[in-house]
This record gives structure tokens, sequence and C-alpha cells, in this order.
């Protein structure tokens, strides 16, 4: 049986852009219904219907349409790694969103897109100067102020949070690198399935609480409906531009985080949990406008690599 011809990945920056805005307004909303069914339910249950609910409308609206190619992949060790680490990822957020405000749990997960900048030199190939490093000591700086000793904050939300940054470097780098190779929805299928199978066989254990009200139920069907097209969107994006450009772009998930958290909880950072968090933005804008400066299209396409491939 031949392999599945990949997608090819092309230099479209402006469509990348536009499609981890909206990724990340989606993961904005599923992080802030996240935390509201935390307040009444446990972690591993809630991932458990969010994760059900992804893979049953992948099941019910995509396979229909793609059928085979939804599981078809050429390197399905990575395809897997790469779904373990979305899972782990959102049970060490979740387990965060508990203990901290949402601004400031979603401020500390972004330092991952610097870290990403810096690291897709040496690990991916892509060209990073000194400016990258610059930002990721100004995206640190951030952090510290945002977690400072005397914050408030709590110290396991703080742990949690910084283990899902770890996984989520090795998601970001590896949905790179499989998209040279993967089909976006056999990605997305793998991600809801692992992550489906792994909070799925603790469901007769963790399923307990009181029975949802009308609002709840909404709220639950949403977070499979918001995470299934944020990670379409986030998967797609990198696609058209290279990991160093869309990694510092999902720092609007800051934004968004920051106006839900307020309209929902009433919870805003105070000023120097703030002037972190412009901190850790800065830090994105500088790995944004890094690759822009002196090339042309075409050179940002080659250094990027972005070749087509035949099946």
């Amino acid at each position: 049986m031949s392999s599945p011809a990949p997608a090819p990945l092309t230099h479209q920056p402006l469509r990348g852009f536009f499609l981890i805005v909206i990724a990340t307004l989606l993961f904005a909303y599923n992080d802030t219904a996240n935390k509201l069914l935390l307040t009444e339910y446990n972690v591993p249950m809630v991932a458990a219907i969010r994760y059900i609910g992804h893979c049953l409308l992948m099941l019910a609206l995509v396979a229909p349409f793609h059928g085979r190619e939804m599981v078809r992949t050429q390197r399905t060790g990575l395809v897997i790694v790469r779904a373990a680490s979305l899972a782990l990822g959102s049970f060490l957020v979740s387990l965060a969103l508990q203990r901290m405000p949402v601004a400031e749990t979603t401020a500390i997960v972004y330092l991952c897109p610097v870290l990403v900048v810096a690291l897709s030199g040496p690990l991916l190939g892509e060209k990073v100067g000194l400016s990258a490093w610059f930002a990721a000591l100004i995206g640190f700086s951030g952090v510290i102020l945002i977690a400072r000793p005397g914050s408030g904050l709590d110290p396991w939300g703080v742990a949690f949070v910084l283990g899902n940054v770890a996984v989520s470097v090795a998601y970001n780098l590896l949905s790179r690198v499989l998209a040279r190779t993967e089909r976006t929805m056999a990605m997305l299928f793998y991600s809801a399935l692992v992550g489906a199978i792994a909070f799925g066989i603790f469901l007769p254990w963790t399923m307990h609480g009181a029975a949802p009200t009308l609002l709840q139920i909404v709220l639950f069907i949403s977070l499979g409906v918001s995470a299934w097209l944020g990670h379409y969107c986030f998967t797609q994006s990198y696609r058209y531009a290279p990991a160093g450009v869309i990694a510092p772009m999902s720092y609007m998930h800051l934004l968004w985080a920051g106006i839900g958290g307020w309209l929902v909880f009433g919870q805003f950072p105070e000023a120097i949990a703030l002037g972190g968090m412009l901190l850790v933005a800065l830090a994105g804008i500088i790995s944004a406008v890094r690759p822009r400066f002196g090339r042309r299209p075409a050179q940002l396409a080659s250094e990027d690599g972005l070749t087509e491939k035949a099946g």
C-alpha cells in the first residue's frame, strides 16, 4: 500500500498569521471554559470529555470525507509522541488553571514560543540569530516577574504550568517537523485519539459530581469543538510559515486569555505581573519581526527549507 502524498509546505505568511490568530482565540476560549468547569469537576473527567468529544466530532464529520487518509501516517511513532505531548500538556495546564488565574497561567505557557524560536535553529535547521536568544532572555524575565516570590501564585500551579511549557516545546517542534510528511487531518485525529484513550480509560473512576446544568453541558460540548477547530488552524498554520514566525504569533493567546479571565472571573493581573506579561509579549514581537528584515520572500522560503515532496 502506497503512503499518502504529503501536503506541501508553502511560504504564505499572511495565511499562516490569520490561522494562528483564529487558533489562539479558540484556545483562549477553551482555557476559560475549562477553568469554569474545573470549579465543579475534576481534571481527568473534564479532559476525557474534551478529547472524546474531539475524537467523535472527527469520526462523525471528517472521516466520511477523508476516510483512510485520516489514519495513514509515514512517521507514526512521532505522530503519537506529538499527540501524547498534547495530552500531557492539557493535563498539566488544567491542573495549573485549578490553582491560578487564566491570564497568568497563559502568560507562563507562552514562554514556550520563545523557546521554540531559539531551538528551531539547532533542532530544525531554521535560521536563528542573536535576536532570538535576546527575545528568549526577555521572555524569561517576564515569567520571573509573573511568578516571582510574593506574587501570590500557587507554587504547585507554577510547577504544573512550567511542565506544560516543556511538553509544549516538543509539541510545537514536532508540528513543524511532521508538517513536511503528514496530513493535517491525520495529525489531528491521532491527537484526539491518544487523548481520548489516555483519559477515557480512567473515566469510570473519575466521572463523579453533580449533574451538569444546561450551560455546563454546552461548555462540555464546546471544549471538543473549540479544541478541534483550534488545533486544525494551528496545525495548518505551520504549512504556510516556519516555526520561527508562527510560534511568536501565538502570543495573541495572551490578549484573549486576559480578556476572558477578566470578563468571566473578574481576575485582572496586578501591575508587576502585567509588566511581566508585556515583556513576554515583547519577546514574541521581537521574534516575529526578526526574520522579516533584509530578506526577500524567495530568500525566506529557501532558508526555511520549504520544498514540495512527491508521495
